[in-house]
């Protein structure tokens, strides 16, 4: 039996999944020099196995247009006031279907492009696969690193990544192994990105994390429809 637990993050960029990992074992939490993986599938067979994954995707989706926009979506925004335009409103099942259009999908550019990669988690989410598989987004995962506020700029402003840099390398010891890495095809957005949703993985494990919503719901395949924080 291997004495640590192996956690991770992940966020696509580009065609393929940009993933940082932590060993766990009591109160260690050390960071690992994250890696790109070109399928979501590649990820969840990789070995050792992770014993958490927090994705920058959505897991469950609603079947249509008519039955409006999820909870978890809507509560986020709603929780990171100024940052809530970070929080995407995620595809429905419909949309996910190869030949929907983005038109009739009501996606906006950023969802639209990501579309492969959500199709993918698609796929492959089963009720079972949340026991390990959790959904996330950064901008949450900065608002808990933040004292439980939202941060004050976009992370595509120097400032913004400055402000994040900073508060991860006061709350993560060791986090310079994922932001500072020269990995091709990453940006430090994506990098600054994995590395907060990795510091939520951690709370996931130790069962600290906040879902949204509070009373869960779940879409028509049996997947919760959630964020954890």
């Amino acid at each position: 039996m291997l004495p640590y637990s192996v956690v991770a993050a992940a966020t696509p960029c580009g065609s393929r999944w940009l993933v940082a990992s932590a060993k766990m074992h009591a109160v260690t939490f050390a960071p690992e020099a994250p890696k790109l993986y070109p399928t979501f599938i590649e990820i969840l067979e990789e070995r050792p196995s992770f014993s958490v994954i927090v994705m920058n995707a959505a897991l469950g989706f609603r079947d249509d247009l008519r039955t409006g926009v999820r909870t978890c979506d809507r509560e986020a925004r709603s929780l990171l006031g100024r940052r809530g335009s970070a929080v995407h409103n995620a595809p429905t099942r419909m949309s996910l279907k190869e030949g929907a259009t983005r038109s009739e999908s009501g996606l906006d550019a950023v969802t639209w492009v990501l579309m492969p990669k959500y199709r993918e988690v698609a796929d492959e989410m089963s009720p079972y696969r949340q026991r390990v598989v959790y959904g996330g987004n950064p901008e949450l995962s900065y608002y808990t690193l933040n004292g439980d506020r939202p941060l004050r700029w976009s992370k595509k402003i120097e400032e913004g990544r400055r402000e994040r840099r900073r508060i991860l390398e006061n709350k993560i010891p060791g986090i310079n192994k994922v932001i500072d890495v020269e990995l091709g095809g990453q940006t430090k957005k994506h990098l600054l990105d994995v590395a907060a949703l990795l510091w939520t993985s951690r709370r996931v494990f130790g069962h600290a994390a906040v879902r949204l919503p509070f009373e869960a719901e779940w879409d028509s395949e049996g997947l919760r429809m959630e964020m954890v924080y």
